[in-house]
């Protein structure tokens, strides 16, 4: 399975991914009104979101990331004291991805962190379509809507697949006891 570059837009943060394709993992558009807050929070709107406010991402395990250079670039944010950890470079607030906690094998790693654009479609598969659109920002085409119950339930069942085979670790955003390596900012 191919092995994909992460890299921040500044260089600073550098890692990669190993057994990724098309069927490990769930590749989608999420339009949700979260997504487009994190975009907003970095100033990365016009680079994070497409037309319709959804941001590219792929779901896989967390185990699966490796961060080779920066880790003490990484900082996190949570919309709300529960919400998911949503991770960033602080040295150009390029997004890297949504985790949950850490006994959660999941990361939806977003597409600017990833050093594959030409390649993409190639490696991860075309996307499933977006999904979370009543949070879009215009009307999304029918033929590029997700199946959102389709959607769901392959992510479940792979977090369930992922969760059994113990990918929750190695994590690089949480230690040993479970605690994020980045404290979180939690807005209101």
């Amino acid at each position: 399975m191919p092995e994909i570059k992460l890299k921040c837009s500044c260089g600073k943060v550098k890692g990669k991914t190993k057994n990724v394709n098309e069927s490990s993992g769930t590749r989608i558009m999420c339009c949700c009104d979260d997504c487009q807050s994190f975009a907003q929070y970095l100033n990365q709107e016009s680079s994070v979101l497409d037309q319709y406010g959804g941001t590219d991402i792929f779901q896989m395990p967390i185990s699966n990331i490796k961060i080779t250079e920066g880790i003490e670039q990484i900082s996190s944010v949570r919309l709300s004291a529960k919400g998911m950890y949503r991770r960033y470079t602080i040295c150009c607030n390029t997004p890297i991805g949504n985790t949950m906690g850490p006994g959660v094998p999941f990361i939806g790693v977003i597409h600017n962190f990833m050093d594959n654009a030409s390649t993409r479609d190639e490696e991860l598969g075309k996307n499933r379509g977006h999904i979370q659109t009543k949070f879009a920002r215009q009307e999304v085409p029918t033929e590029l809507k997700g199946s959102s119950l389709k959607i769901i339930l392959r992510s479940l069942s792979k977090l369930i697949v992922w969760k059994i085979k113990g990918l929750n670790k190695p994590s690089v955003f949480f230690d040993d006891n479970g605690k994020p390596i980045a404290k979180p900012n939690i807005l209101n």
